[in-house]
């Protein structure tokens, strides 16, 4: 449908912009010494290097669509004159979609699965089986009504094969609507928070040499008094900035450092997206610029960060490096030699909350990415999904309902709330059934103050991950070659 295409039309239009060239007669170190470091700051490749946009426009999606090319050059392979082809038409693009999601770093942008993911009472069974789960559902309930189109011989066998698929699709639905229905929503005591959606686009006025007036905002904004009972900052107990906040470090700034602390009453935290200088390692030619949160108390003491692990290719970092500098290509972000990876995911340990799980833009996307970090899982549970990004390159587009949708989703696998901050929108509170208990528009500048929901017991697929979707999976696969045979 139309809704279904346009989140396409908007990843392409925040590729487009992904490789910019740089001069032939510099490298990246001379580009460092002639102009100051601009985080955040993008040039679109559209208006500097035309000839790049068909790496955007045409390139990205004719590799994507060599995934679903494979789905139904294997559902082919697979394919039998009975009804049970849908099974075998299910489970190929289910392996495609699933490849698509890990193949190359991975790109499960939209996923099939998301046709029931983006609606509340179908969603739910997502915490059983996970986005995986869903796709298979989706592919083989949406292909159901083509058996009736069978042979004539075949029509009861095509009968009851439809009718199992629209049986299955009222389980479903039934599951979700009895779910959402018995989940009562209960609160974290004592914690109020304030999510800052600054609208601050990315051009070029988000300099370092406007830092103060940048940071200024954000901390008029933090402190807006909404109604006499909310009177700022004082009310809350943490405040949430977005990805990109600042076009400068952070952590390399005492007096902005300071300017913060000093405007954090005593035990209230800033989580806040920043840039950070990693540890230089032997043998660097260039500083390690790392995607990050860092949590920073009232006096301006930074007491936590989390490096972004999953970093998206050509924007954040350049893949084959060597190949593509000798192209003169450089990273979508203005930051020499992009950025680096963190070293592991872990969970953040933030003053007055339950562990966090920090999720930076598009890791959000990633069902795996939102489970327990490998080796806590049975020692240590996330109290919630913490959430920051910068939506601004997709503009007033489906693109940023689409994030919130498949962030949402993260919250209904693992059963616990979802607390995002958009630097455009769409900043939301979400419970951990994936009702969203307040959020705020695209596109406008405003603050948001909440509770903090309280998390569920692990859910089906935060206990088992994609093992439940592997075995409906396989069960489709066989079950369609048992009746091929038998047709």
């Amino acid at each position: 449908n139309a809704l279904a295409r346009r989140p396409a039309l908007a990843s392409v239009r925040w590729n487009s912009a992904l490789v910019i060239p740089s001069s032939p007669n510099t490298n990246s170190a001379s580009v460092v010494e002639s102009r100051p470091l601009v985080l955040g700051q993008v040039e679109p490749c559209s208006s500097l290097w035309p000839w790049a946009l068909p790496l955007g426009v045409i390139v990205l999606p004719a590799c994507l669509a060599l995934f679903p090319a494979f789905g139904f050059a294997l559902a082919r392979l697979l394919w039998t004159p009975s009804a049970s082809r849908i099974l075998a038409l299910g489970a190929a693009l289910t392996a495609a979609e699933w490849l698509r999601g890990m193949l190359f770093t991975g790109f499960p942008w939209n996923e099939l699965g998301m046709a029931f993911g983006g609606t509340l009472w179908l969603a739910q069974v997502a915490s059983l089986c996970g986005l995986h789960g869903l796709t298979l559902l989706v592919c083989v309930l949406a292909a159901s009504p083509a058996v009736l189109a069978s042979q004539p011989e075949q029509g009861r066998s095509a009968m009851r094969v439809a009718g199992l698929a629209a049986l299955a699709f009222v389980l479903v639905a039934a599951f979700g609507v009895l779910r959402l229905s018995l989940g009562q929503m209960t609160f974290v005591p004592v914690v109020a928070l304030r999510i800052v959606q600054p609208n601050i686009l990315q051009d070029a006025s988000f300099s370092a040499a406007n830092k103060q007036k940048i940071l200024s905002g954000y901390l008029a904004l933090s402190d807006r008094a909404l109604s006499p009972q909310k009177q700022g900052i004082a009310n809350t107990t943490h405040v949430i900035w977005p990805e990109s906040a600042f076009p400068f470090i952070l952590s390399q700034d005492p007096a902005a450092l300071a300017k913060i602390g000093a405007a954090l009453p005593p035990g209230v935290r800033l989580i806040t997206g920043a840039a950070r200088i990693g540890e230089r390692l032997a043998g660097d030619r260039e500083a390690r610029y790392h995607n990050a949160i860092q949590v920073i108390e009232s006096g301006g003491i930074i007491s936590a960060s989390y490096d972004k692990v999953h970093l998206v290719p050509f924007g954040e970092y350049l893949p084959q490096v060597g190949l593509l500098r000798s192209l003169h290509l450089s990273q979508f972000v203005h930051i020499p030699g992009g950025f680096e990876p963190g070293a592991t995911r872990k969970l953040m340990d933030i003053g007055g909350l339950p562990p966090a799980l920090p999720l930076i833009c598009y890791e959000a996307i990633f069902p795996e990415e939102a489970a327990s970090p490998q080796g806590l899982h049975d020692v240590l549970r996330p109290g919630l999904l913490l959430n920051i990004t910068n939506d601004s390159w997709f503009g007033l587009t489906a693109g940023p309902y689409q994030h919130l949708a498949q962030a949402r989703l993260r919250a209904i696998e693992q059963g616990l709330p979802l607390v995002r901050a958009a630097n455009t929108g769409i900043s939301a509170i979400v419970d951990p059934y994936g009702r969203v208990v307040d959020s705020l528009p695209l596109g406008v500048e405003a603050v948001l103050d909440g509770r903090l929901p309280q998390a569920l017991p692990p859910t089906l697929f935060a206990q088992y991950g994609s093992y439940g979707a592997l075995a409906l999976w396989l069960l489709a696969l066989l079950a369609s070659q048992v009746f091929r045979r038998s047709a």
